[in-house]
């Protein structure tokens, strides 16, 4: 453990340690995630000429396949639950479809509504999208 590790970790209580390093693996596995989704939304949306809408879509499910795997091996690795994987799946899938609902909000808002570019509505998937996500998968996903 570095220094930095060490003065971190001194900062919070025991307690909250796990939780710190689960929000750790989250922004580096969500990061992942929601770039590997904006990359494709955007590349179907600018470059072939998509309709927002319809590249938001199929980047969401391919992001909801990679989210699954990465969260459940990696993010979420010591808090699985007594749930297997059909009843996890599921809600995973239902957060990620509030997930996608907040992801079409953007794109509706800032690219159908305001009339702003294709790119407008990355940052709020990358920043506003998985702080919400995170939450629920913690509390009812992988509890």
């Amino acid at each position: 453990m570095n220094i930095v590790d060490r003065l971190l970790l001194k900062a919070l209580p025991p307690a909250h340690h796990a939780l710190f390093w689960q929000i750790v693996r989250y922004g580096v596995s969500g990061v992942f995630v929601t770039a590997c989704q904006a990359a494709i939304y955007w590349t179907l949306a600018t470059p072939v000429a998509m309709h927002p809408q319809a590249a938001n879509a199929i980047a969401y499910v391919v992001a909801v396949g990679i989210g699954y795997v990465t969260h459940s091996l990696f993010t979420f690795r010591d808090q699985r639950g007594e749930s297997g994987h059909a009843a996890r799946g599921l809600r995973f899938v239902a957060v990620s479809l509030v997930s996608y609902a907040l992801n079409a909000l953007w794109v509706g808002l800032f690219v159908s509504w305001m009339g702003w570019p294709t790119w407008a509505p990355i940052p709020a998937m990358m920043f506003l999208t998985p702080g919400i996500v995170f939450i629920l998968n913690r509390k009812w996903v992988f509890r």
